[in-house]
């Protein structure tokens, strides 16, 4: 029986030949079906929620484009893999195959490019995904969908559909039952006001499959503090809320290492008046875990359902290369695509 880590790398494999089909979820086509049943943890918060923050301090790595107004404009898809200890960390795009990327400020660059490439260099935004595989020694087995933040006005240079637009796409990932929905959410804010708990309500009314995270704990008001929510009396979903401290920005500016700056998170909640009682249920590093083993359990539970999709969508594209008669020289199926990724039982 396969292992649960190999389980999650089997979904990534199935995922990244869904997008070079040329489905992602939006396409009417026979793998259409496919990506609305791969479980996936989607990423979800307002622009200024510290969403990027996150995801950088999940993966130990200074990555993701920074900057006023809407950064991240189209979905990326961030497929982290967790190497031998000692092993040098690299990154893949989809996109660009052949090319390994060991220096993380070009991954930043890439990002921005291949965005760019798609929307022009506008603040417009574009369904089509970017695939990021990480391989790294720091981090777990996990896969996160990383969507634009939520927006309440237009700004210059975007087109006033843009509110309605991106809350249509964040809807269009966290609607689907197979996903999990990672709610970014900061503690100096309201979470009455909050935008992603606004979505998650919407289509997750129970809370079931809502992951909160509550950033900026640090950056409250003296005297004040986010037991409320973090303990559940304020809004309770099924799953506790994890509390998040993320670099400052001096420290952003400092480029202080990400390993160096999980270390104070740890060193923040473990000496923490208020959050000490909850030390070993916060930070960065307990939310990737708990996240890994959240979709590992998500998508054993779904077996059966994705092994029929595979095999739905496999016959379906046969009978119409049947009907439009194969290439000559080739005799294998479409099923070669998955023979080497088929679904342990």
């Amino acid at each position: 029986m396969a292992t649960m880590e190999s389980l999650i790398g089997l979904v990534n494999r199935i995922q990244r030949a869904c997008t070079v089909l040329g489905d992602y979820g939006g396409d009417d086509n026979a793998f259409s079906s496919l990506w609305e049943a791969l479980p996936s943890v989607a990423v979800v918060g307002g622009q200024s929620s510290g969403k990027s923050s996150v995801l950088e301090s999940i993966v130990g790595r200074d990555f993701l484009p920074r900057g006023s107004g809407i950064v991240t404009r189209r979905p990326l898809v961030l497929q982290l893999n967790k190497t031998e200890d000692g092993s040098q960390e690299y990154a893949e795009f989809l996109h660009l195959p052949k090319q390994r990327f060991t220096d993380f400020s070009v991954v930043r660059k890439e990002i921005q490019d291949e965005t760019d490439r798609i929307t022009g260099k506008t603040k417009q935004i574009s369904p089509v995904p970017i695939h990021l595989s990480i391989y790294s020694p720091y981090v777990v087995n996990l896969t996160l969908i990383d969507l634009p933040g939520l927006t309440k006005v237009a700004v210059e240079g975007q087109p006033e559909s843009i509110v309605q637009d991106i809350e249509a796409m964040v809807h269009s990932y966290v609607e689907k039952p197979n996903c999990i929905i990672l709610a970014i959410s900061p503690a100096n804010q309201d979470i009455a006001t909050s935008d992603a708990i606004r979505h998650c309500r919407e289509v997750d009314p129970t809370g079931e499959r809502t992951f909160g995270v509550l950033t900026k704990l640090d950056l409250m008001d003296k005297g004040t503090n986010a037991l409320d929510v973090l303990e559940g009396s304020s809004y309770r979903l099924q799953h506790p809320w994890v509390g998040i401290v993320n670099r400052s920005q001096a420290d952003i500016n400092k480029n202080v290492d990400m390993i160096v700056a999980r270390r104070k998170e740890r060193e923040y909640f473990a000496t923490s008046p208020d959050y000490g009682h909850l030390a070993n249920k916060m930070g960065s590093e307990y939310l990737a875990k708990l996240l890994s083993k959240s979709l590992e359990s998500v998508i054993r539970a779904r077996i059966p359902s994705i092994t029929s999709t595979i095999n739905k969508s496999i016959d379906e594209l046969e009978s119409e290369l049947d009907h439009l008669g194969r290439p000559i020289g080739v005799d294998a199926g479409v099923s070669s695509l998955f023979l080497s990724q088929s679904i342990p039982c």
